[in-house]
């Protein structure tokens, strides 16, 4: 593989890296422009790989003020992992699905949580393998493939990042519009260009917002003073919201009836199934925990605790709420717009309702909050690898905050609150979830390839690292093929060829390789649990709207693009010792 460092062409044979990545010995030439096309030039940019150091080797910590200062304990990571998960979604998806699955619901968010489980395995053995650096899937991606699939995954994931942003904090806003209303002084007299909605212009393409754009600067500021401040407000937020949930099962608890619960799943199996497509995206989150990496103060240990540990306090949360609310109404009558608090005010409980309100304005707060930090981070992690104009690297010498991307995220999530009707897009989202996770269970078992210099070794027809991804992709397209069978109502005999073929793909990947135990966590039933990961998210995928799938196909091409006339000649793959390298071993302990 070709790797580019000061305007300068490094050839890297495998065979001159010792274990961990870290390379003996290497000798650079320029390319010949009389024999390399801009095509190979540019295929050969597209295949590097980054070499990250393993933590055995290196001990010296980053203490130049290029590096973010690690204040994050256990607790806080457990927080930031709630915090993006839990929003206005636990009182408002749980209802609106209950309305198609009847308390069967609660099957969808244990199936939707098992599936995320695994997901998080995934995360948590790369977070714990590559402990102390920002970049989430976009720097598993890179170590494990090559640099364009890196820059594919931060975009697809950039762009649900920015239009979550900007749909959240317009909901956030019509919640602190709501409960302002409460007193007689605001009530009906609040316009809806400041909080509720927004005011069309040009037959609804702009709508204005004055309150999204506010609230997302006000979260920005306080992102930009520091981490230990955005984790003061996030432990706040995330723990009221905890409590008013608390109280709302407990309260629930006793206005159940349990009559209500039967039929337990009236629309049978498949309507559970549709469910747990929907409820699935409510524990979106976890993976904010992987990029505070550089953050956490004993990351080798607390970032696998924090990401399970997080996700396992939402399924529990989710699945009481489900119980509550089916018991408390019958499924048919749960409203659609607020479900959970139209079932305790129809019990004549409105301080409740109110407490609900209130819970949906920390959770959505949290779940902004934990989505602009998470952004900056991957911003700050490719302007490092050249992939962005490095001001996105620069670091605050006092604040120790990426300030340049903090504020860059801001201002854009502020431009599509602040101007559009973001709701309108929400059917493309999810798009960028669903493909990092496949690629980081895809990275697992790819990382997990013993001795991946000697696998490369030619066979009849090709590599044994390339029969592997061959394996891997094959998964993916089944999960997909058994989606769309599923989705359009195929023929049975088609949905169980895609899941044969699928089970013949993860037999080749169990009997044709060799695999490795890293050191940290380790993910259990490699390749099996990764592959049946990448298999359900596909499969999820196949469930989203067709614009998703357009979304997908675009913004694809135009990344393509944007790495072929600046990335490629711009990135450095090799990096810098003060922005890669491990976590000393006493800090692992």
């Amino acid at each position: 593989m070709f790797m580019r460092r000061e305007r300068k062409w490094t050839f890297v044979r495998s065979s001159e890296m010792e274990e961990g990545g870290e390379i003996k010995s290497h000798s650079a030439y320029p390319p010949s422009s009389g024999s390399s096309s801009w095509l190979s030039i540019f295929w050969s940019s597209a295949l590097r790989t980054k070499t990250l150091a393993s933590s055995s080797l290196h001990t010296n910590i980053r203490t130049s003020t290029e590096g973010l200062v690690r204040r994050l304990g256990l607790f806080d990571l457990i927080l930031i992992g709630v915090g993006a998960s839990i929003g206005a979604g636990i009182f408002v998806v749980t209802g609106t699905v209950a309305r198609d699955t009847g308390p069967g619901v609660t099957i969808s968010f244990i199936l939707a949580g098992v599936a995320c489980v695994l997901n998080a395995l995934c995360y948590a053995e790369l977070a714990s393998r590559f402990p102390a650096v920002v970049g989430g899937a976009y720097l598993y991606s890179y170590t494990a493939f090559n640099e364009l699939t890196a820059f594919l995954v931060f975009a697809q994931l950039m762009l649900d990042y920015h239009i979550g942003a900007a749909s959240i904090a317009r909901s956030l806003a019509s919640y602190l519009v709501t409960i302002l209303e409460l007193f007689p002084f605001f009530k009906e007299n609040v316009p809806s260009w400041i909080g509720h909605g927004g005011e069309e212009f040009l037959g609804g393409t702009l709508s204005i917002n004055i309150l999204a754009p506010i609230l997302l600067a006000l979260l920005t500021i306080i992102l930009c003073r520091g981490v230990g401040e955005s984790s003061a407000l996030n432990l706040f937020m995330t723990t009221t919201k905890i409590i008013i949930v608390l109280i709302v099962i407990a309260v629930g608890a006793f206005e159940v009836d349990v009559s209500n619960w039967s039929p337990f799943a009236p629309n049978g199996f498949k309507a559970i199934v549709t469910g747990t497509t929907v409820v699935f995206f409510a524990y979106v989150g976890f993976d904010a925990v992987a990029n505070s990496a550089e953050e956490s103060q004993r990351p080798q240990r607390d970032l696998p605790i924090g990401i399970l540990g997080s996700l396992l306090i939402c399924a529990a949360l989710y699945i009481g709420v489900c119980l509550v609310i089916t018991g408390m109404v019958p499924y048919t009558f749960l409203a659609e717009d607020a479900p959970l608090a139209e079932a305790f005010s129809s019990k004549g409980l409105k301080y409740v309702s109110v407490l609900i309100s209130i819970g949906a304005v920390a959770g959505l707060t949290t779940t902004l909050l934990v989505g602009l930090y998470v952004q900056s981070r991957l911003y700050l992690g490719l302007g490092r690898d050249g992939l962005l104009p490095s001001i996105f690297a620069e670091v605050h010498p006092t604040r120790r905050t990426p300030v340049h991307s903090q504020i860059w995220v801001g201002v854009v999530a502020g431009i599509l609150a602040g101007l559009f009707n973001v709701r309108v897009l929400s059917h493309i989202l999810s798009v960028g979830s669903l493909t990092g996770y496949s690629v980081v269970s895809a990275c697992v078992v790819t990382l997990r390839w013993k001795d991946k210099s000697a696998s490369q070794v030619s066979t009849r027809w090709t590599s044994s690292w390339q029969e592997g991804v061959i394996c891997l992709v094959t998964v993916a397209c089944c999960g997909f093929g058994a989606g769309l069978c599923y989705r359009y109502n195929a023929s049975f005999i088609f949905l169980v060829a895609a899941i044969l073929i699928a089970v013949l793909a993860v037999l080749g990947l169990c009997f044709r390789q060799v695999y490795a135990h890293p050191p940290g966590f380790s993910c259990p039933g490699v390749p099996i649990v990764p592959t049946i990961c990448i298999f359900f998210n596909i499969f999820l995928f196949a469930q989203l709207h067709h614009e998703a799938w357009v979304r997908f196909v675009v913004l694809s091409i135009i990344s393509i693009c944007i790495y072929a006339f600046y990335g490629q000649y711009h990135a450095d793959p090799l990096s810098s010792d003060l922005a890669y390298h491990g976590v000393p071993s006493e800090e692992a302990r």
